[in-house]
C-alpha cells in the first residue's frame, strides 16, 4: 500500500473513531445508563452531566496510561530484576549503581551542567532581548541568535567540534593559543573544565529560545511604569533591574527550568563530542553504556533520571499556571 493511501486510511479511521466514540458514548449515556424518565425531575440528567467530561476525557487518559504510567511501572519493575532478567534482586541494581564511581561522576557532571547552563542561557537570552528591542535592526540580530534552535544537538556538536579542533588552520582557541605561541592543546580531554566547553554548545543553542520567551515578557511590561521610574531618575540600570526583571520573573523562572529540564535529558552532545570519556560522563550517557548489556541496571539510571525531572516538571507546571492567573 503506498503512503498517502496508508495517510487517508489513517486520517478516516482516526477521525471516524474519534467521531463515532463521541456519538455512541452519548447514546448510550443519555439513552440505556441514565435515560430520561417521567418525575425525576432532571436527576438523571444531572448524572449524565457529571459522567459526560469523564467520558470525553477517556481516551486521552487511557492512552497516557498505555505509553506513560505502564512504561514507568514497568521500568521500575524491571529495574528490580538481574541483567538477565530472570532474578529478583531488589535494590540490588540501585546499590551497586550509587558505589559505582563512574556513576557518582556522571551525577556530579549533571549537577554542573543544571547549576551552569539553565542560568548562563537564561541570562544571555535576557541580556539580549534587552539590548535588541532598542536597535531598528534588531529582529536581524534575534533571527541569527535564534538560528540555532533549528539545528539538532548533533549537528551542533560537529560544528564546535571545528572550533575545538587541536589543529590551529581549523580550531579557533588552538588557533588564538599558536598567535601568542603556545602549543596546541585538546580541550575535550583537559578533566573538569571540557564539561564547560561541552555546556557552551547547549547554551548556545538554548539563548535563542531564552531570548524569544523573555523579549516577549518584556514588550509586555506597561510603559506606564517604566515612565514613572524615568520621572523619579532611575537610571538605565535600576530600570532593568528593579522595574523589569521584577515584572517578568514569572517568565524567568519558566525559561529556567524548561531549560533545566532539557540539560537533564540531555545525551546527544556528550556522545557526539567525547562519547563520555576524559570524565565527561553524564546520566543519560551512563545509562547508554548499560542499555545493550545489563538491561536492569540502563532502567535504574532511567528511573534515577525521571525522579530527578520530576520536581522540576511539576515546580515549571505550577509556574506556567501562575503566569495564565
Amino acid at each position: 500500500m503506498s503512503p498517502i493511501m496508508q495517510g487517508i486510511i489513517t486520517i478516516i479511521v482516526g477521525v471516524g473513531g474519534c467521531v463515532g466514540y463521541f456519538y455512541l458514548s452519548n447514546l448510550v449515556l443519555d439513552k440505556v445508563i441514565f435515560p430520561p424518565k417521567a418525575g425525576d425531575k432532571g436527576r438523571n440528567i444531572n448524572r449524565a452531566t457529571m459522567v459526560r467530561p469523564w467520558l470525553f476525557l477517556f481516551p486521552a487518559m487511557f492512552a497516557l496510561g498505555l505509553y506513560l504510567v505502564y512504561p514507568v511501572i514497568g521500568s521500575f519493575w524491571r529495574s528490580l530484576f538481574n541483567r538477565a532478567g530472570d532474578e529478583f534482586i531488589g535494590f540490588g541494581n540501585y546499590s551497586s549503581m550509587f558505589a559505582d564511581s563512574a556513576f557518582q561522576t556522571a551525577f556530579l557532571n549533571n549537577f554542573l551542567w543544571v547549576l551552569v547552563v539553565p542560568a548562563m542561557a537564561t541570562f544571555l537570552g535576557l541580556l539580549v532581548a534587552q539590548l535588541t528591542d532598542r536597535l531598528s535592526w534588531g529582529n536581524i540580530a534575534k533571527s541569527l541568535i535564534f538560528m540555532p534552535m533549528a539545528i539538532s544537538f548533533v549537528g551542533a556538536s560537529l560544528i564546535w567540534r571545528f572550533v575545538y579542533a587541536n589543529n590551529p588552520d581549523i580550531g579557533i582557541i588552538n588557533a588564538m593559543r599558536d598567535f601568542v605561541g603556545l602549543a596546541p592543546i585538546d580541550v575535550l580531554q583537559i578533566p573538569f573544565w571540557n564539561n564547560f566547553f561541552l555546556m557552551v554548545i547547549l547554551i548556545w543553542i538554548q539563548t535563542g529560545f531564552a531570548m524569544v520567551i523573555l523579549s516577549a515578557a518584556l514588550r509586555g511590561i506597561p510603559e506606564e511604569t517604566v515612565e514613572a521610574a524615568i520621572i523619579d531618575g532611575a537610571n538605565p540600570f535600576q530600570i532593568f533591574f528593579k522595574i523589569k526583571v521584577p515584572q517578568i520573573m514569572g517568565t524567568i523562572v519558566v525559561v529556567w527550568t524548561t531549560i533545566t529540564i532539557l540539560v537533564l535529558k540531555v545525551f546527544d552532545i556528550v556522545y557526539a563530542m567525547t562519547g563520555g570519556n576524559f570524565e565527561t560522563e553524564i546520566l543519560p550517557s551512563y545509562m547508554m553504556d548499560f542499555m545493550f548489556r545489563d538491561d536492569g541496571r540502563a532502567t535504574a539510571v532511567a528511573f534515577v533520571i525521571m525522579i530527578i525531572v520530576l520536581p522540576v516538571m511539576i515546580w515549571n507546571i505550577r509556574q506556567a499556571r501562575k503566569e495564565m492567573n
